[in-house]
């Protein structure tokens, strides 16, 4: 194995970080350390306690400090060294992990956690490093083998005697690749993903532009939704009420309703009321991704957002969180993971919160309760399973807050500007959605060069919970500049989805070029039940609102009707190394789809089914190990379900990206990736010219662009997330829209950084700060192009301090109280506005 393949043993990870949709579970599973003695109870503490402060301060006293670790040269190998300011250390038993020594040593903390790569030929890391409990971990990493260590302890220090290991006892499905890059901090820096091939890879092996937004950063930024995550990608663009539930965006100029992944499985109800409280990371695949993941959902033909879930942990962790914001917004969130027994083959993890919550609009308020919960098993030393799910139910004042209208806001009107908190919802019975998965995720080592894998979800949505009472919404502005015109909906809406999926991966040679092969099925039913009534409801004025919530149902349905959809896809896709600095990637996916729709107000069944073919090429070249010059090829396609004038039913919507791009490695611990692409979107529906009743598909749209993003650690302690893209997103053929017009929510310039700094060392050690500057430029409410949504430029900014287990943050949000504005779905009407300043608090202790 070369020494740049290799890649560290990360004490702090869980089972969601590595190969494909499992991680490596092999690794994360093992016997359970065999402890010399019983950690130091409470009882045995000297002086009692009688307050919290005594309790804490007593327990920290108990502990022994690890202020210093030497690494020295010996014959037989190496020496560690860990000294001590005064106290002694017990004596840890040890275990392998792969080619990994791991010693965890009880009732001891570290000053500062200590990392050392390739200190002698044999040992690819050493790495001291803290753990949840009171427990520091002593890893030492072999290039080929675990090595071994006699260890003695003194009154000031712990001595680890290393000697190399046998790697003739060591297969190639034990080891663990690490990447020998010095320091180890790489709170910013993600090097690898599955998302952009369904397999471990590295980025700069991936011919495509990827951006992994870590859990650091949603930490420091102390993200509530997929819509703040994003913020940080540039290049995207929301398109939703910032008061409300709803993740929806732009990507590369197209809008995106439904095209996300849960841990590689798609999700399309993920974007909708979901709860965040248990997402590790964000990771977003530019471009179209048909041919790994089949229909790209409602036009998401310019990225697809994969929503990476916290997993089980091999060590106990508990942690506790609370946070206060602007608006009476509060929640409360619990985190708890560890071993059921004591050989860690059992694993599990339980995360639930409840928020209450206000915003600046009049009559939006809610509350909001989450459980996610998730167990890891290890069935036999080749077999892993994971089940997993999540819950939420969420109840708020009508359905989702309404936007504002674009004349008073963006746009002049003779009666003055629209007051910020104005809802033209008014008040409204509460309504009730639930919305949850459950499925598993399982898999199978035949042998070191293949493997099987396996997942099954099912997602529910439920909105059907507001006991028969209206819910009310804008239809229109009227000519007066003052007159909202509204409506009503009363019914329900049932969502279901099943999605079943296997991959059979291999790696094998063909003479000297390596090959990675992935050869894969999914089987995916979407189901919906929607009866509604809709119906006029009574205006209010913008400007001197009067709410008549009355409305006047005649018990007639306007929508009534059952759908099915059925997917089955097919795919393989190859991984060629043809030389070590060239890699081609070639991949195809074979879908077949059919939607059958019983309308139950006509009695009729319509039936619609098609078939579409999604090819990937793409290349890399590596003229010097850190930079990866890449281009690569693309399709996708989305289910267009209608009928044209002489009754054949319409072709797939088809989206085809060219990409060109650089990634490169400015240092061990910061990346940067440029990319040039151009996409077209063909197939689009639009009035038939000769009968405007129909619809024909000529339609085209078409975006260029550069992005550039940065990510990682600049110095010693900090760090940096930014980016900016420049989007040329129109219309280019249309029987509607003119020609040339700007696509909605495109802006042409766009920019975003975020950046931390913590405090390394000294009296002020644990103390950070966070920066956040976002620019988006003007860009269009719609593709009429009637309204300009103008520029903004917000400024967010972080106070954090963290000590031990114990953390504490203020983030302010528009710190300059900036108005701004998204489009609301590409309305001409109505617009939405951005959120004013605020301030949240959160504080959390580990235990």
């Amino acid at each position: 194995m070369a020494q740049d393949e290799i890649e560290p043993v990360d004490p702090h990870v869980g089972l969601g970080d590595a190969e494909g949709q499992f991680g490596d579970l092999n690794s994360r599973f093992s016997p359970a350390p065999v402890r010399s003695s019983e950690p130091v109870q409470l009882s045995e503490i000297d002086q009692p306690a009688t307050t919290i402060e005594d309790w804490v301060a007593q327990i920290e006293a108990s502990l022994v400090q690890i202020t210093n670790v030497r690494v020295e040269t010996t014959e037989a190998g190496l020496q560690v060294i860990l000294e001590t300011a005064g106290g002694s250390l017990e004596v840890p038993e040890t275990r392998s992990v792969g080619n990994a020594l791991i010693a965890d040593i009880p009732n001891a903390t570290i000053a500062e956690e200590f990392s050392q790569a390739e200190p002698i030929e044999g040992i690819a890391l050493v790495s001291v490093t803290s753990l949840p409990g009171d427990r520091v971990r002593v890893a030492i990493t072999g290039t080929d083998a675990p090595p071994v260590a006699e260890i003695t302890s003194d009154t000031q220090e712990l001595t680890f005697a290393v000697t190399l290991g046998n790697a003739n006892t060591v297969t190639e499905e034990d080891a663990i690749q690490v990447v020998v890059t010095g320091e180890q901090d790489d709170d910013y820096y993600v090097p690898n993903t599955s998302v952009g091939t369904r397999t471990d890879t590295p980025l700069r092996d991936i011919p495509q532009s990827i951006l992994v937004i870590p859990q650091q950063v949603l930490e420091d930024r102390q993200v509530r939704s997929i819509t703040e995550g994003l913020e940080n990608a540039a290049g995207v663009t929301s398109i939703a009420n910032p008061a409300g539930s709803r993740d929806y965006f732009t990507i590369r100029g197209f809008e995106n309703y439904g095209n996300f992944l849960v841990n590689g499985i798609p999700d399309p109800q993920i974007p909708n009321d979901s709860s965040f409280i248990n997402v590790e990371r964000l990771e977003l695949l530019r471009g179209p991704a048909s041919v790994l993941y089949g229909e790209t959902g409602f036009s998401g033909i310019g990225g697809t957002i994969n929503v990476v879930t916290r997993q089980p942990l091999d060590y106990p962790f508990y942690e506790v969180s609370a946070t206060a914001g602007s608006y009476s917004d509060y929640q409360g969130a619990i985190d708890f993971s560890g071993p059921l027994n004591d050989s860690e083959t059992v694993l599990y993890r339980l995360i639930a919160a409840y928020r209450n919550f206000d915003s600046f609009l009049d009559f939006d308020e809610g509350s909001a309760i989450a459980i996610a919960p998730s167990l890891a098993l290890r069935l036999g030393p080749n077999t892993d399973f994971i089940l997993e799910g999540d819950v939420n139910i969420l109840e708020r004042n009508g359905q989702l807050p309404q936007g504002q209208p674009a004349v008073g806001t963006v746009l002049p009107n003779p009666n003055g500007e629209i007051d910020r908190s104005f809802n033209s919802a008014g008040p409204q019975p509460n309504n009730l959605t639930i919305m949850g998965r459950v499925g598993y995720r399982l898999e199978h080592r035949f042998n070191d060069n293949w493997s099987l894998r396996n997942a099954f979800r099912y997602l529910f949505a439920d909105d059907n919970e507001n006991d028969g009472e209206p819910i009310i919404f804008n239809s229109s502005f009227a000519d007066d500049n003052r007159t909202i015109n509204r409506r009503f909906l009363i019914g329900s809406q049932y969502y279901n989805t099943y999605y079943l999926n296997t991959d059979l991966l291999g790696t094998f040679s063909t003479g000297a070029i390596q090959h990675r092969l992935l050869l894969g099925f999914s089987l995916d039913r979407d189901t919906s039940n929607l009866d509604n009534e809709i119906g006029d409801a009574a205006p209010v004025d913008a400007f001197n609102p009067v709410f008549d919530q009355t409305v006047d149902p005649t018990g007639n349905l306007t929508t009534d009707r059952f759908t099915t959809r059925d997917t089955l896809g097919v795919y393989v896709q190859d991984q060629i190394t043809i030389l070590e600095n060239l890699k081609l990637l070639l991949g195809g996916r074979v879908d077949l789809f059919e939607e059958t729709t019983d309308n139950r107000l006509t009695n009729e069944e319509t039936n619609q089914s098609d078939t579409a073919f999604s090819p990937r090429v793409g290349i890399v070249y590596q003229p010097i190990p850190p930079i990866s010059l890449y281009a690569g090829f693309a399709q996708s396609f989305a289910p267009t379900i209608g009928f044209a004038e002489n009754g054949d039913a319409f072709q797939p919507e088809r989206g085809t990206q060219y990409e060109v791009g650089i990634k490169a490695d400015i240092n061990e611990q910061l990346s940067a990736n440029l990319a040039f692409y151009d996409l077209t979107r063909s197939n689009v529906t639009t009035p038939n010219p000769e009968n405007p009743t129909f619809s024909v598909q000529t339609g085209k749209q078409r975006s260029q662009g550069i992005e550039l993003d940065i990510s990682g650690e600049i110095l010693p302690g900090w760090n940096i997330i930014g980016g900016y893209a420049y989007t040329n997103a129109r219309v280019t053929e249309d029987n509607a829209i003119p020609e040339g017009n700007r696509l909605f929510s495109a802006p042409e310039h766009s920019f975003n950084l975020w950046t931390t700094y913590r405090i390394q060392d000294g009296d002020l050690q644990g103390l950070g700060f966070g920066l956040g500057l976002y620019y988006v430029g003007e860009r269009w409410a719609d593709n009429a192009n009637t309204a300009e949504l103008p520029s903004f430029f917000r400024t967010d900014a972080a106070i954090f301090y963290e000590r031990d287990r114990f953390r504490a943050a203020l983030n302010f949000r528009n710190l300059f109280d900036v108005e701004y504005y998204t489009s609301n779905f590409g309305s001409s009407d109505f617009v939405n506005r951005g959120l004013p300043f605020t301030l949240q608090g959160t504080i959390s202790w580990q235990f």
